[in-house]
């Protein structure tokens, strides 16, 4: 397998607001003098890591990012249920072990929590506040595991933990198959040999276009309000948004996503493949009640190498403004690509393109080019 995947995207949005900024405005950035609609990495690659694409093709490969595993942890030691089960289906679960007292548990559960980082201050309003770390933490399925086990050996004989039983935990697992901590990576402040660098890095998307953010004012009806005393709406609010067409860049390091997948070359070419497909289909949440702004990608573009990668979003300092507008950021984004092979030799060794606009290509032809 090439050392570098890189790919390039293409997705039109209509009127939208899918990643806001602190006053709920849409995200924007200045490129080529001109202001662009922006949506931040961090949205994407949460709108990919939990889709459905990534449940159902990395079923038992995926992490669980949280601040409060300690009051799941606590709450399923009390009631008897199997963390794993307690985490998909709540009180609804099995109960498989013996419920633990809730002052013995509250010892346990704020045991495991410290291991994965510092624990909030005790709230006297909410009991179960010191149970919670201050930062996320990304649990991965090992990890999980191994806090069952755990549960199970304190249901048998539930005693509050002593210092030598804290050391022996042995919860944090630098070896493991989290598909998304392999990717995206993990930081604990509290442990950084655990600590994992993220083998994907991805662009912020930014409009091929430049943009004016505008204003939605709007109103809702009472509708028991027959209008025999109050002409006036029940209500009013105004929204903002904007429209264009985003591209995004993705650089997926295939040697480190396989050593942090502990070399399950099997598991990282399911990955990679999940990774085409929800960057090529899954849209960020924001406003979609608003807007229904769902969008598949127009064009992706998949480059194998393993020269050094760089993006092509100097395709875009100069705003399109055709209004083929997707033809000719399609045509931007080949030339440019021809252009940096002709001036600095060959960027990647094989590529393979996917174009709604002339219908050439296919995903499953994209898929199928990520296993040869």
């Amino acid at each position: 397998m090439s050392k570098f995947v890189q790919i390039h995207t293409l997705v039109s949005y209509p009127p939208s607001n899918l990643n806001r900024d602190d006053l709920g405005r849409p995200k924007t950035a200045i490129m080529g003098g001109s202001q662009r609609l922006r949506i931040s990495s961090q949205s994407l690659k949460r709108a990919w890591r939990t889709s459905d694409i990534f449940k159902e093709n990395l079923d038992g490969n995926i992490g669980i990012r949280t601040k409060s595993m300690g009051v799941s942890v606590f709450k399923s030691l009390t009631n008897g249920h199997k963390l794993k089960d307690f985490l998909k289906n709540g009180f609804e679960s099995e109960q498989i072990n013996t419920p633990v007292k809730e002052d013995v548990a509250k010892e346990w559960s704020k045991a495991i929590a410290d291991t994965f980082g510092k624990i909030k201050k005790e709230n006297k309003d909410d009991i179960l506040a010191d149970l919670e770390i201050e930062q996320l933490a990304h649990f991965s399925p090992e990890e999980i595991d191994a806090i069952d086990k755990l549960m199970s050996e304190i249901a048998q004989d539930p005693k509050k933990p002593s210092k030598e039983d804290i050391k022996k935990m042995g919860l944090l697992k630098q070896k493991h198959t989290a598909v998304d901590i392999a990717m995206f990576g993990r930081m604990l402040a509290s442990d950084t040999m655990y600590n994992t660098d993220a083998a994907v890095q991805v662009s912020h998307a930014i409009t091929v276009n430049k943009v004016a953010v505008e204003d939605d004012y709007f109103t809702a009806v009472d509708d028991l309000n027959k209008g025999e005393e109050n002409m006036g709406s029940g209500h009013l609010g105004e929204t903002e948004f904007g429209s264009g067409l985003f591209y995004t860049y993705i650089c997926i390091d295939t040697d480190l996503l396989e050593s942090n997948l502990n070399g399950e070359k099997v598991l990282v070419t399911k990955s990679l493949k999940a990774l085409v497909e929800a960057a090529s289909k899954v849209s960020p949440t924001g406003k979609q009640n608003s807007f229904a702004s769902r969008s598949y990608a127009s064009y992706v573009m998949i480059e194998k190498g393993n020269q050094q990668p760089r993006s092509l979003a100097v395709s875009y300092l100069k705003p399109i403004t055709s209004s083929d507008m997707l033809s000719e950021a399609i045509d931007s984004l080949e030339n440019t690509r021809m252009k940096m092979e002709q001036v600095y030799g060959p960027c990647s060794d094989e590529v393979k393109t996917m174009n709604v606009a002339t219908g050439e290509g296919s995903l499953s032809e994209l898929l199928d080019f990520l296993n040869q």
